[in-house]
């Protein structure tokens, strides 16, 4: 697939370009991380002071929303070349997992989305000779949900890390999954992993203990594209993180193509 084809393939998906997220959920989020609320931060701690008008002005920059702080309501947008060029960006790093002896972590709190994406990345690095690892199988922890406090599970699903709730995968910005993967590498005397390949607060908690972490972030998610400003994220790429699963296989075989992986995971 080439660039225009994708680009046209975004576009006409809604994964870029003229977006289902609103220009009012995009706002609440700035002005959360803003805040330096738990819930918007991701598990990063940012190095400087961010305004509600610099998150505005980063995200114009990174994303493609609009940079006008006055404009409140209605759609909102990603720009698919941003999103396209952050993809080149990742692949980049990607390559430089595809090689034996490179130990890699994988993982999604948007499951219902973005898990075909992690999977066929994860099968194409461990193609390549990469060792997905997956510590800290069945840790659980407890959190507040709409219905109450409930106990979630670290579970892994072919080396993707995701959480889960009985039997149900479970959407989470919580960091805590990812700090626990790190924290039982570290106990058993492993180190950290080379790569983490991930999104929301499993990329964000990565990155601030000093792994090279990459992850996607849909215009609503500020954080990454915070710790990307800082360097404490490698890439992050724009995109609408909740679409039908499907609709993103155009965009993993372009990745995998830049990152000279095409064919490896099959």
């Amino acid at each position: 697939m080439t660039r225009e084809e994708l680009r046209e393939h975004l576009v006409r998906w809604r994964i870029a370009g003229d977006v289902a997220t609103s220009r009012e959920d995009n706002l609440l989020k700035y002005g959360l991380l803003a805040a330096h609320a738990p819930t918007a931060l991701f598990g990063l701690t940012p190095r400087r002071s961010w305004g509600m008008g610099d998150v505005i002005a980063l995200m114009a920059e990174r994303v493609g929303v609009s940079g006008d702080p006055r404009r409140l309501h209605g759609p909102d947008r990603i720009d698919p070349d941003l999103t396209l060029d952050a993809l080149d960006r990742m692949a980049v790093v990607l390559a430089g997992a595809a090689r034996p002896g490179a130990r890699v972590v994988m993982a999604t709190g948007h499951p219902a989305g973005l898990l075909p994406v992690h999977l066929e990345i994860g099968r194409a690095l461990r193609a390549a000779g990469a060792t997905l690892l997956i510590p800290a199988a069945g840790w659980t922890y407890v959190t507040a949900s709409r219905s109450g406090r409930v106990t979630r599970e670290l579970r892994w699903i072919d080396g993707v890390a995701t959480v889960s709730t009985r039997g149900e995968l479970n959407h989470t910005h919580s960091p805590r999954p990812m700090q626990a993967v790190l924290a039982a590498l570290d106990e058993a005397g492993e180190a950290p992993p080379d790569l983490v390949v991930a999104d929301h607060g499993w990329t964000g908690a990565a990155g601030q203990a000093g792994v090279t972490a990459v992850g996607f972030a849909d215009s609503n998610d500020p954080a990454l594209f915070v710790g990307e400003a800082e360097g404490t994220v490698a890439v992050a790429v724009p995109l609408d993180d909740n679409v039908a699963p499907h609709l993103y296989a155009p965009l993993t075989a372009y990745l995998l193509q830049a990152a000279g992986l095409a064919g490896a995971s099959a």
